[in-house]
């Protein structure tokens, strides 16, 4: 469906002061347009002042009967025409021509420029023939490379743009022949070429191919695709032969057929590729992939004429990454394709398809008369009949956004769709349109008024249908007669079309319609296209179309707020990319009340409840807070809480949040995210006996989840920046261990990250940089109790460790009473094992100066006794708790016992606390280990009380202790190896004889 605007695309127009009546005639870059009559060819300027005034003129060989520009290269390339030859030529350096008569030079191509020839070739211009061995029937030049593609009977031949490098300054433009696509059972009539990408249109098919430059599988220059023989292709295939059927009294059609992706392989068209190239660093093309092959069949009711049925205009468009469109000195820079797009038409039909990535049938264009000529642009497609100009939308610019953006589509970008119907945007009357082309903003048009005489009729039209016609049969052109115009149709800037569109759509804000929509959209789109091909812009344009962009998505946004459509969701990204503030959007909104009642859609619902949930760094007056408010109270009371809780409401009333709260209750939508809203506005009232009345309502495990739902409770985002709130703020004195189960709810639940929740805690108790405050290190401890994943542990152990080194080393004690005792600990966590019996031996054996951090170091080794700790990650972090401490003794020789270094933890006990050694020993040598009794403890006991000294009797007493444990485990021989020599024999004898009754016994 395509719907009618009656704008004005079309601005002013001029007439080309041409002498004879064009033939072939082609824009020619940004600033000239070539038109061909004869055996001639006129450049007319275009651009600044001199508009539509000649600029040279040079001689062809014959009759032109092609005639395309490169606008990479700057060259013309012409099939000529002369004694029924056909001629192949390229015009280079052709701005140089200054008269007619100037000097040219004509070479072959490949030819060597020699020396002489330098200066020469810089002022003057050059012919570049290229003789081939068929006829010449179609061209097309790549708008990236430059590089040159011809249309053979059976083939198509590329020439590659290449340059002579005559000195630094100069280069001549040259070609090298360097494949050749050999194409059966298709004859083509028309051509395009970009990038690789080739398309091939005869009179009823359209062909389209991708050459690649990777081999695949090994594959040699010269490829052989494979030539399907399914059922299905034999019946859809049909080949050429058939058509010989023929006969005086039957017309033999295909049916029409679509072929996408490698199913086009099933199309009977056989491609084959034969390069020819000579410069082995240029890439080649090895393989062929197919994209789309489409054939259509004649009406046979209407099968009166040729022109009825014949497919034309065929054209790949081609859109590049934003920015990447450079110009050089004399070269085009090498463009990034972002998206690529092929039209054809039928004489009442227009076909668009996007062809990078998936082939996809965008648009199809119904034309109301029978067209003739047709050209696409990245904004519009301008078709011609007799006696119109018609302009209609295209979807280019959105499908290439949604190349070039993945946030399109989503809550913080948006697009129209592709698939949006068309529209035309004008019709404009011009009396014998013969021909169309396009330029910049420029449309050229050839009209001539008078009719042309009726065209003979042949006697078998059916001929047409065949694809074995080897020839394009051109109509001698009429002498040349008055009443024939060529007109320089300018269309007008982007920016002011946009401004037209946006008042005509004024027109339906009214009805709330979708032609609201739609027009705006086709606003967005011609701004958005205008913005892709920026390289064509001035930086003011630049800024202007920016400009028309953001109040585009503006309007965009209102639509979808005021209608309550399935798409309303949309006015949230249009929004964002207006730049508009919220401020800015609530002003735009009609608060009349009709009827005692106020209805608010769903659009604008969901953009506020959106932005107020992305805690944008915006404070709403409290004015514009309570109409928020009201909003809601009457769409959406359920959200009512969580609205209250973002920060851009916080200048609102909370007497007036109170009351709309309460409201709530009465109306049956009580719960405990109300309780907890009304518990916050209480504390910002200053109102100490309503908050606790609110808080006390509910158990703490119900208040936990009432914070889970709604975490701004407790923090908020205020440009960039982790705020804790008042509530928070009040819960840290009175209910830390709420508050330190609350964050951790939080994090269970992915509502905040572990460096988050850290950082509120360091922001909330005002510690900075390496501060961590007591509620920190129980969150902390917390986390361990909740078995956080396992990843998480050794993070968790090395904070815990670090702090409780710290505070010991430092011996500072906590600046809150902690949550948690390291009893608490050990009972509820795992990861806290029960402290090693000698360990409290070796505490108690000295008194510690200060008992405030002993929580600190009963935690520590505890941790160290656990199963989970990594002891080696921690040795390096120890040096700070020194060993003259009982502190760090004991937490030295836990680590070294878990590392299993048990005889420098004897030797050290032996020195630093004797009465801990046995209690040490009876607990850790065990099993293999047990050896240690004799080897070790009893040899070093036995040397230290020789030497006497105040530990004498400690020393004693643990010898007595470790023989009584030597004595039960060895035979009597060999506890009379282990005993020292020079011992005395009576101090052993009670050992002595406790061994032989061992053995009399068993």
């Amino acid at each position: 469906m395509v719907q009618l605007y009656n704008l004005h695309p079309f601005g002013s127009q001029q007439v080309v002061p041409c002498k004879l009546e064009p033939e072939r005639f082609c824009g020619g870059g940004p600033d000239a347009l070539f038109v061909a009559a004869g055996c001639k060819v006129e450049a007319f300027a275009v651009a600044g002042q001199e508009l539509c005034q000649p600029r040279c003129a040079f001689s062809t060989l014959g009759r032109v009967l092609r005639l395309v520009y490169s606008e990479a290269g700057d060259y013309l390339v012409a099939i000529e025409e002369k004694n029924q030859a056909t001629f192949l030529r390229a015009y280079v350096n052709w701005r140089s021509k200054r008269t007619e008569n100037s000097r040219v030079c004509i070479r072959m191509v490949g030819h060597n420029v020699e020396a002489p020839f330098r200066e020469t070739f810089r002022d003057q211009m050059s012919i570049v023939e290229m003789p081939l061995s068929e006829t010449p029937l179609c061209i097309s030049c790549c708008p990236v490379k430059g590089d040159l593609l011809v249309g053979c009977t059976n083939k198509l031949v590329l020439f590659s743009l290449k340059y002579q490098i005559i000195n630094e300054e100069f280069p001549v433009l040259d070609f090298e022949r360097s494949l050749i696509i050999h194409i059966h059972n298709i004859t083509p009539v028309e051509i395009s070429f970009c990038v690789g990408y080739v398309a091939v249109m005869s009179d009823l098919e359209v062909l389209i191919l991708k050459l690649e430059s990777n081999p695949k599988n090994g594959e040699s220059v010269h490829h052989h695709p494979h030539k399907p023989n399914s059922p299905v292709t034999q019946a859809e295939g049909t080949s050429n032969e058939t058509l010989q059927l023929e006969s005086e009294d039957f017309v033999i059609c295909q049916k029409p057929m679509e072929l996408l992706g490698q199913n086009s392989e099933q199309s009977g068209v056989s491609v084959t590729l034969e390069s020819t190239g000579l410069d082995d660093e240029k890439i080649k093309y090895f393989h062929v992939q197919h994209l789309l092959y489409r054939r259509f069949a004649p009406d046979i009711s209407s099968y009166v004429l040729s022109d009825d049925i014949k497919l034309h205009s065929l054209q790949l468009l081609p859109i590049y990454q934003t920015g990447n469109h450079v110009r050089g000195k004399n070269l085009s820079q090498e463009k990034e394709l972002l998206s690529l797009f092929c039209f054809f038409s039928l004489p009442h039909v227009g076909y668009l398809y996007l062809v990078v990535k998936s082939v996809e049938l965008m648009s199809v264009y119904q034309y109301p008369e029978k067209s003739q000529q047709a050209v696409l642009t990245p904004q519009f497609l301008h078709v011609i009949t007799s006696n119109n100009l018609q302009c209609f939308t295209v979807r280019c610019s959105a499908a290439a956004a949604r190349e070039e953006d993945p946030y399109v589509d989503s809550t913080l970008k948006a697009c129209p769709p592709v698939s949006m119907d068309v529209c035309a945007l004008r019709i404009q009357l011009f009396i014998g349109l013969k021909a169309i082309c396009h330029f910049k903003n420029h449309i050229v048009l050839l009209t001539k008024a008078d009719p042309e005489a009726i065209p003979e009729r042949r006697e078998a039209p059916r001929r047409l249908l065949s694809r074995k016609d080897t020839s394009v049969k051109l109509k001698t052109p009429p002498v040349a007669e008055a009443g024939w115009n060529l007109y320089i149709v300018n269309t007008i800037s982007p920016v002011q079309l946009y401004k037209e569109m946006v008042d005509y759509s004024n027109t339906y804000k009214t009805a709330k319609t979708q032609s609201c929509i739609h027009l705006l959209s086709e606003a967005h789109l011609l701004v958005r296209a205008a913005l892709m091909d920026a390289s064509q812009l001035e930086p003011g344009e630049k800024a202007e179309l920016l400009e028309a962009f953001k109040e585009s998505c503006g309007h965009l946004g209102d639509c979808y707020s005021r209608l309550d459509t399935q798409y309303s969701h949309l006015a949230l990204p249009y929004y964002k990319m207006s730049g508009l503030s919220m401020a800015e959007v609530l002003a735009r909104v009609d608060w009349a009340v009709e009827d005692g009642s106020q209805k608010y859609e769903r659009g604008l619902i969901f953009y506020i409840s959106h932005s107020l949930y992305e805690n944008l760094d915006e404070e709403l007056s409290e004015e514009l807070a309570v109409k928020v408010v009201q909003m809601f109270h009457v769409a959406e009371p359920k959200q009512l809480p969580h609205i209250l809780c973002s920060p851009s409401m916080k200048n609102i009333n909370p007497l007036t949040a109170m009351s709309y709260l309460r409201k709530l209750d009465t109306s049956g939508f009580s719960s405990i995210l109300v309780t907890l809203t009304k518990a916050a506005m209480a504390l910002k009232m200053g109102d100490l006996d309503m908050y606790r009345k609110e808080v006390k309502s509910h158990s703490e495990m119900k208040l936990v989840c009432g914070f889970i739902l709604e975490p701004r409770l407790l923090i908020q985002q205020k440009k960039g920046q982790m705020v804790p709130t008042e509530l928070a703020v009040h819960l840290k004195e009175t209910q830390p261990g709420l508050l330190v189960a609350s964050i951790l709810g939080l994090q269970k639940n992915n509502k905040i990250g572990i460096e988050e929740s850290d950082s509120f805690f360091k922001v909330l108790c005002g510690k900075d940089g390496d501060m961590i405050p007591q509620l920190l290190i129980d969150f902390w401890e917390a986390q361990l109790i909740a078995c956080l994943p396992d990843v998480l542990l050794q993070e968790l152990f090395f904070k815990l460790t670090s702090q409780y080194i710290w505070r010991l080393s430092k011996k500072q004690p906590p600046d809150t009473i902690p949550l948690r005792t390291s009893k608490d600990l050990i009972n509820a966590c795992s990861h806290y094992g029960l402290i090693y019996p000698w360990v409290n031996v070796l505490i108690t054996s000295d008194s510690l100066a200060d008992k405030n951090y002993t929580e600190d170091l009963s935690k520590l080794q505890s941790l160290i006794c656990g199963p989970s700790f990594d002891i080696a990650s921690i040795v390096p972090f120890l040096e700070p708790l020194s060993e003259d401490t009982v502190a760090g003794l004991s937490v030295q020789v836990l680590c070294r016992t878990r590392l299993k270094e048990y005889e420098q933890c004897i030797d050290t006990l032996l020195e630093r606390c004797p009465e801990a050694v046995v209690p040490y020993a009876n607990h850790e040598l065990k099993e293999e280990n047990r050896i240690l009794w004799w080897k070790k403890l009893l040899p070093e006991l036995c040397q230290r009380i020789k030497c006497g000294g105040e530990k004498y009797q400690l020393y004693l007493s643990s010898l007595k202790e470790t023989l009584s444990v030597v004595a039960v485990e060895l035979e009597l021989r060999d506890f009379l190896n282990v005993l020292p020599e020079d011992g005395t024999a009576a101090f052993f004898l009670p050992y002595l004889l406790y061994c032989s009754q061992k053995k009399s016994l068993t």
